[in-house]
């Protein structure tokens, strides 16, 4: 990934100032580009210094943390979250047919076949929540296009944030007019009737004020019968600058994404037609959907104190309907209407004092759930079968200090304090009862790593930290014994690692980021289907489990010719898992299932000065298991594309080719106790796929 090149920026910045600042980003995001820049401006963005700020966050931070530069991720087709993420190690994501639905994890969170909740990974977008409050992202993901870059905090490394979740954090950090061209125009599309569109408008109207709209609408017809997608939306930010020190930004968003679903296959039917739907799915029967509909709103203000001081506020809210036909039989029936309201505050105070830098700050999420359960026929609701009411608040303090005790020596010390309450409701309509659960759940959990400064350019780093994470409201209504609280997970994870960049030669570069990690945890919440009651679950605590990884991000920038007309930028991302029982009374020492042992993709792009790239991708994922009981593999598979493309200062095109010897593949499956060949859990993945986009920037 490389360096993100702002489009407007402080008046006029030195050669040798940029220079030095694409040199040492290179190390954490990829592909190094040696030219010098000058970039200028007519004024200074307010408080818009988030970039630099991240990469500082990066070489700061005692493990595996990640930047995605999104102008880099659109060098190629970006249909879903799992494109944006392609080069993370140690998460995975995979769509489940190729739209917006998708099934991600990072090391290891959200195994089991409640894959559908997506809890984990913590959502913000500009540090202010998306995840409800509970914890679970089902209504909801952030179309990645619609943000300047990304920065992933796996695991515990995401306290910077306050986040309490196995997985860590994700920040999208949205485009502004200080970083985006006045006007811009992008069209892409190709297989299986993809059609994306997207107009953006930004002005800085005086040295006070600015404002961005984007506006965008992508069509899918879908590779699989019956998986339709149309999906809408507004992005929209405005700026106001009150003082020299003080800014403030409002966020609007409203989308209304509208997906058929496919339902999962067998085995036998993914041998007969792997782009078939399930009956029970297709129009005149069940009509299964996830149409959401959302609106947001935040705020966020910044007081730059002084060169050593900075505070930010911030608020947000977001409404969603969710209409949701799901499950359809002779003898049960299930469509899910609700709506669901998210409040959200933040802040956080950076002090510089010294040798320490300090960081102190709370996040606080809201959660309402109203609503129910419906029988339905082909996607119209018949009678209202419950009434839901569900409940759920999360505040997470949290406070961190850098402390540089020696010239190569830093150390990170750090504590947060959770505190959640979930309220669920449940209420059977025919014989008006209510199930109830309803819990408290408080932590502390403490942060103590080190960073040792080898060279200039390279460092070494540890951490032991304290893992915690409450259950989602879907999993307590799921509970195996309705109106018992589930436990939270809880355990320690130690984590080493390497980061950095060196010379090859006078013309070339290599860079790093490998971190190795291994956690205890006590009360794992997995689902399992429930086998008298097809698509619903049935949830409850795992006695100890154990999460291990490596995940490595290797990049090199090679000169092929002495002017550096011509150069290869190769990029592998690997990861390598070990998720198990430990000594489970059911399980033994099984693997979990869902996340594949082993997982590497890479390019190998050549690039010319003028703006032109070509070259190969690959994709291995190895086998993974289906259920509990390590009965059932899912076979590993490998994947060969191609992408090229163009781009000066106002047009971009690409074109890319995926899957390019058309392999039959299992992107994503369900997971049962014990699995059998009869089951319908599998999701064939796209065939052979192209496309093709264009953007203009004025």
């Amino acid at each position: 990934m490389r360096l993100i090149s702002p489009r407007r920026a402080p008046k006029t910045v030195t050669v040798a100032c940029l220079s030095a600042m694409a040199f040492s980003a290179h190390a954490e995001h990829g592909t190094l580009e040696l030219q010098q820049l000058e970039v200028t401006a007519q004024q200074i963005a307010p408080a818009d210094f988030g970039i630099e700020a991240d990469k500082q966050e990066i070489r700061h931070t005692p493990g595996g943390i990640s930047l995605i530069d999104m102008e880099s991720v659109t060098e190629g087709q970006v249909s879903s979250l799992e494109d944006a993420l392609r080069y993370v190690p140690g998460v995975w994501v995979a769509s489940t047919t190729g739209n917006d639905g998708i099934f991600f994890s990072s090391r290891g969170s959200n195994l089991d076949a409640t894959g559908y909740d997506m809890n984990g990974i913590k959502l913000l977008q500009d540090g202010l929540p998306v995840t409800a409050a509970d914890g679970n992202n089902h209504n909801r993901i952030i179309d990645p296009l619609s943000s300047q870059y990304a920065v992933f905090a796996r695991g515990a490394n995401a306290m910077k944030y306050g986040a309490s979740t196995l997985g860590g954090a994700v920040n999208f950090i949205s485009r502004t007019a200080y970083n985006t061209s006045p006007l811009s125009l992008s069209v892409s599309g190709g297989s299986h009737g993809q059609r994306q569109s997207r107009m953006t408008a930004s002005q800085v109207f005086n040295d006070n004020v600015d404002g961005l709209v984007t506006i965008e609408n992508k069509e899918w017809d879908g590779y699989r019968d019956h998986n339709k997608q149309t999906r809408t939306g507004v992005y929209a930010n405005a700026g106001i600058r009150l003082s020299d020190t003080v800014s403030t930004r409002f966020y609007f968003t409203h989308l209304d994404d509208d997906q058929e679903l496919s339902g999962s296959l067998t085995k036998a039917e993914v041998h007969d037609d792997p782009e078939q739907a399930t009956a029970l799915s297709k129009r005149g029967l069940g009509h299964y959907q996830k149409d959401v509909d959302s609106i947001r709103v935040a705020n966020k203000t910044t007081w730059e104190i002084d060169d050593n001081r900075r505070f930010e506020f911030g608020l947000s809210f977001e409404e969603q309907d969710l209409f949701h036909p799901v499950v359809y039989g002779d003898f049960f029936t299930l469509l899910i209407d609700d709506t669901v309201r998210n409040a959200g505050t933040m802040a956080r105070y950076q002090h510089k004092m010294g040798d320490h830098d300090w960081l102190v700050g709370f996040n606080y999420g809201e959660t309402r759930v109203d609503g129910g359960q419906y029988n339905h026929v082909s996607g119209q609701k018949t009678d209202r079968k419950t009434k839901t009411d569900n409940k759920a608040d999360t505040l997470e303090l949290y406070v961190m200090d850098r402390w540089q005790f020696a010239d190569d020596w830093t150390l990170i010390a750090g504590t947060q304090a959770v505190t959640a309450d979930r309220d669920v409701r449940s209420t059977a309509l025919a014989t008006n009862t209510t199930t109830r659960t309803n819990e408290d759940y408080n932590s502390i959990n403490p942060r103590l790593g080190l960073i040792y400064q080898l060279t200039a350019d390279t460092s070494l780093y540890t951490n032991l930290s304290r893992l915690y994470e409450a259950p989602t409201t879907y999993e307590l209504d799921d509970a195996l014994n309705p109106g018992e609280a589930l436990d939270a997970m809880d355990g320690e994870v130690l984590e080493i690692g390497a980061r950095g960049h060196q010379a090859l030669g006078q013309k070339n570069q290599w860079g790093w980021d490998v971190s190795a990690y291994y956690a205890k945890l006590d009360n794992e919440i997995l689902s399992v289907e429930d086998p008298a009651a097809p698509n619903t679950f049935q949830t409850s605590n795992a006695d100890d489990t154990i999460h291990a990884g490596i995940e490595a991000l290797l990049s090199a920038d090679i000169a092929l010719t002495d002017n550096r007309y011509h150069r290869l930028t190769p990029m592998v991302s690997a990861t390598w898992n070990r998720f198990r029982f430990d000594d489970d009374a059911a399980f033994g020492d099984n693997t979990l299932p869902a996340a594949p042992k082993f997982v590497m993709k890479g390019e190998m792009l050549y690039r010319h000065k003028n703006g032109f790239y070509f070259g190969p991708t690959v994709d291995y994922v190895s086998e993974r298991y289906a259920d509990f009981a390590n009965t059932y593999k899912v076979g590993s598979y490998t994947l060969v594309g191609l992408k090229s493309g163009w781009s000066n200062d106002h047009f971009r095109v690409f074109a890319e080719v995926k899957n390019l010897f058309e392999r039959d593949y299992i992107a994503s499956h369900g997971v049962k106790d014990v699995a059998s060949d009869s089951d319908a859990i599998l999701n064939p993945g796209a065939p052979l796929s192209a496309y093709v986009g264009i953007e203009y920037q004025m």
